[in-house]
């Protein structure tokens, strides 16, 4: 409590309230309640005084302790024989001795000692209790503390709970530090120099920089033997480094520091999940270059198979326009009308006719041989573009886990839309229904047997040679028919170069409906079905694009906090 406002503390806390109110709201944003909660009471104890958080283990007299500091002349934490509750007790300074309960574990006490007027204490259960809640409420108490009091019993400072929690206590939240011994007047002059060394050796090598160590009696300074008590030492600690002025800017300070190490904390933690959402976009860049790099290569293999069509489409047909230009000569026509007379020959139409079918032969037996050696590699690259993502998803990188401090969940929810694209993408594969339509069925429907039957991407081969053998043979049956009746039509005053002229323009009519088909109809179903394989993404896309949103929300506040905490730190340090 300050006898007087100074200006210049009340603008530095307004202005760490709103960094503190920032910090809160990141903290919500990345969903992690403890961290927020501690927050949220950072910002409600932001002005209370600075705080000495006694800890230690039960019986290391840490209620004597508080009381000879106080230097009271009666019991201002009761000294019980055994650890009875698990409450923790809020000394503060007021005008009138008070206790009233603010929640179900803590216990605020008012008293009028002067030394309030700048510290608070809290006495907290102890550390190697098997109560239910000490440990949990302690520990919940330590963000909030500006110095931590560490109390042993003098006689044996080595227990193994009291310096496991002091190793949570310094890892966790680094918080200033000094040690107690208590009850030295029950100790031996040499014993107590060797455990004062101990517990200083001990604090050393855990990472304590000159660590501060006073062995006190509470018995001894409340019988008024301040001399030999150890209080003088400890209260002119207190006086230099604390009260005197210095201790609501220190209080500051600490705060300070409490929420730099959140940030550090949340900052280690975006690292890594920024590193997760940089490599799932990688892994989905992988993913739509692997399927437009397997649809180009398709699209290669069937204009192969196009130009395979065609060269021997057009050997055929040169060759067939070749017998027909030589069959249709003057005296070659006049020699069969007068040789049919006399049934020494077929007549010109039914020689006409023989071509015709020899015609059909040639290009179905023909066509149909292309088409089975060309559609393996098309079907196989299709194929190939389901088994790559397949082998894509299964090995996908994963960076941040389900152990991460603060993102688990987000970690877990990421697993699971993993997992599901898996299943997902495995049952994908093994329905045949996702791999023709219905512009595929109307031209594939008398093997509609057997495409039920059969299972997933296996049966894209046997889909596009019935597809397209269908439109290949609709094409060049066209073409048949119109040679079949142009030449239905030829008589003895048959006009040769006419005649001629209308094959070759049936002939490239037709060529150029089976180049645009076959391409059309390949193309298009390799892309159909590209689009299919990627529609199993949309989930993890949704993923993608929520993370690069929260990801930018969340980094700029981090650093606009960090910024504004370094700023202040400065500040209130020129005041300490």
């Amino acid at each position: 409590m300050r006898d007087h406002i100074d200006p210049k503390l009340s603008k530095l806390t307004l202005q760490i309230g709103s960094v503190i109110g920032k910090l809160e709201g990141l903290t919500s944003q990345v969903k992690h309640s403890e961290m927020n909660e501690t927050v949220k009471t950072m910002l409600l104890q932001l002005e209370t005084p600075f705080t000495f958080v006694i800890v230690g283990e039960v019986k290391a007299g840490k209620s004597s302790f508080i009381n000879a500091l106080l230097e009271s002349t009666e019991d201002i934490c009761k000294v019980a024989p055994s650890p009875m509750t698990d409450t923790i007790q809020q000394i503060v300074y007021g005008t009138e001795k008070s206790e009233e309960f603010i929640s179900p574990h803590v216990k605020k006490i008012t008293a009028p000692f002067e030394i309030l007027k700048e510290i608070a204490i809290v006495d907290t259960p102890g550390t190697n209790t098997i109560i239910e809640h000490h440990q949990e409420i302690t520990e919940k108490f330590i963000p909030y503390s500006d110095l931590i009091v560490f109390v042993f019993e003098a006689k044996n400072p080595y227990r193994q709970s009291a310096w496991d929690f002091f190793n949570f206590i310094n890892s966790e939240w680094q918080r200033k530090i000094i040690f107690v011994l208590q009850q030295k007047d029950i100790m031996e002059p040499n014993d107590l120099i060797i455990n004062h060394q101990g517990v200083y050796d001990y604090a050393l090598k855990r990472g304590i920089k000159d660590p501060k160590v006073f062995s006190v009696s509470a018995k001894m300074e409340q019988n008024k033997d301040h001399q030999n008590s150890g209080f003088i030492p400890l209260r002119a600690y207190i006086a230099d480094n604390i009260t005197n002025g210095k201790a609501p800017y220190l209080k500051l300070n600490n705060t300070i520091f409490t929420s730099q190490q959140i940030i550090q904390n949340i900052s280690k933690s975006l690292v890594i999940r920024q590193n997760q959402y940089e490599a799932d976009l990688i892994f989905r860049s992988e993913i739509k270059e692997t399927l437009a790099h397997q649809e180009t290569k398709t699209k290669n293999q069937v204009g192969q198979l196009v130009e395979n069509l065609l060269a021997t489409y057009d050997k055929i047909t040169d060759n067939k326009y070749e017998e027909l230009e030589k069959g249709l000569e003057f005296t070659t026509v006049i020699r069969k009308a007068f040789t049919s007379l006399f049934g020494k020959d077929s007549g010109l139409k039914e020689w006409l006719a023989g071509h015709a079918k020899d015609f059909e032969l040639q290009l179905n037996t023909s066509l149909k041989d292309k088409l089975q050696s060309g559609i393996i590699d098309v079907a196989d690259n299709i194929q190939l573009m389901g088994k790559l993502v397949d082998a894509k998803i299964k090995t996908n990188t994963t960076i941040l886990t389900d152990t991460d401090e603060i993102f688990a969940d987000i970690a877990e929810r990421r697993t699971n839309v993993l997992r599901d694209l898996q299943q997902s993408f495995q049952q994908f594969m093994s329905k045949s229904e996702n791999f023709y339509d219905e512009k595929m069925l109307d031209e594939t429907s008398k093997m509609a047997p057997n495409l039920a039957a059969g299972g997933g991407i296996a049966i894209v081969g046997v889909i596009l040679a019935a597809a397209v053998q269908s439109s290949v043979f609709d094409i060049t049956g066209g073409i048949l028919t119109g040679v079949g009746l142009l030449f239905a039509g030829v008589t003895l005053g048959i006009n040769r170069s006419r005649i001629l002229k209308s094959f070759k323009s049936e002939i490239l009519k037709g060529r150029e409906i089976m180049e645009i088909q076959v391409s059309e109809k390949l193309n298009d179903y390799t892309k159909r079905i590209k689009t299919r394989i990627d529609d199993n993404f949309i989930n993890f896309d949704r993923l993608l694009q929520d993370e690069q949103i929260a990801l930018t929300s969340m980094n700029t506040s981090k650093e606009i906090i960090i910024h504004e905490l370094v700023s202040l730190e400065q500040e209130v340090r020129n005041n300490i």
